[in-house]
């Protein structure tokens, strides 16, 4: 069996399961595919936009991908709600292109775990809305995001 991902579910408190997700958060800050997929099943099923993808190899290298042609991502997670061993989160995040065109991306993700914290399904829906570079709001170094940050909410997001 592999490791555990504390906090594992059920997840009882909100202080618990906001945990979780910041470490997820924390982890796709550091836009390192491995360390990501660590974090999921073997067999982890995914529907990201129109992609579907089962597996750390798919997830691996779909985030190399990902992380190519979304330049300069910085992310906020933000924990929605929470039962047993399910969480569902809203996120933003901001990146450009290789043109230099900046997006802001807004989304919603659904979480299942198993019982050692790894997630084994996840279902995330995005839209990405054209944003000039004047209106970007995420300027942390690249990497995880400040402790003294705002949240999503707290900057009105």
């Amino acid at each position: 069996m592999e490791h555990s991902r504390p906090p594992c579910p059920p997840f009882l408190t909100a202080a618990d399961a906001a945990k979780k997700v910041r470490l997820a958060e924390d982890a796709w800050n550091s836009r390192n595919p491995e360390k990501v997929a660590l974090a999921y099943t073997p067999d982890s099923v995914w529907r990201n936009r129109i992609n579907f993808l089962e597996g750390r190899e798919k997830i691996i290298g779909f985030l190399k991908e990902k992380w190519e042609r979304e330049q300069e991502y910085r992310l906020i997670k933000e924990l929605w709600a929470f039962h047993e061993d399910r969480i569902a989160v809203r996120f933003v995040y901001e990146w450009h292109d290789d043109q230099q065109n900046w997006f802001r991306s807004y989304g919603n993700e659904l979480w299942e775990f198993d019982a050692a914290g790894l997630m084994q399904w996840r279902v995330a829906s995005i839209n990405d809305m054209p944003i000039a570079e004047s209106d970007r709001r995420f300027f942390w170094p690249q990497g995880r995001r400040p402790d003294d940050h705002p949240g999503l909410t707290e900057m009105g997001l």
